[in-house]
């Protein structure tokens, strides 16, 4: 079975809707960060296709990431629409209160 028809039968069994969502995602990260990598597990599980800003070492891409991340410098931090939604914890919480999916679910 092709990959595409494997995932559109598998989607729906697994309560995944990727082609319900229409934000545009952005976050910040560090490869070897295990809440980035976290972060990106529900993202892609949810079938977003993020942005992803890889700032391993450079601080002023870290400086830029906390003067929209109201100060925070901690990794990662996550847009959605352009609003600051947090981090890890954050985006697990949204989303284990039911409210992740209408984010997502909203044009940019």
């Amino acid at each position: 079975m092709p990959q595409n028809t494997m995932l559109d039968f598998l989607n729906p069994v697994l309560n995944r809707h990727p082609e319900r969502i229409k934000a545009k995602v952005e976050i910040y990260t560090w490869q070897t960060c295990p809440y980035c990598i976290r972060a990106k597990l529900l993202l892609w599980w949810k079938g977003v296709n993020f942005t992803e800003y890889k700032i391993d070492g450079n601080e002023a891409a870290r400086t830029s990431m906390a003067e929209r991340a109201n100060g925070k410098r901690s990794v990662p931090q996550i847009f959605i629409n352009d609003r600051h939604t947090g981090g890890c914890d954050d985006l697990y919480k949204l989303n284990s209160q039911g409210q992740l999916d209408n984010l997502l679910s909203q044009s940019a």
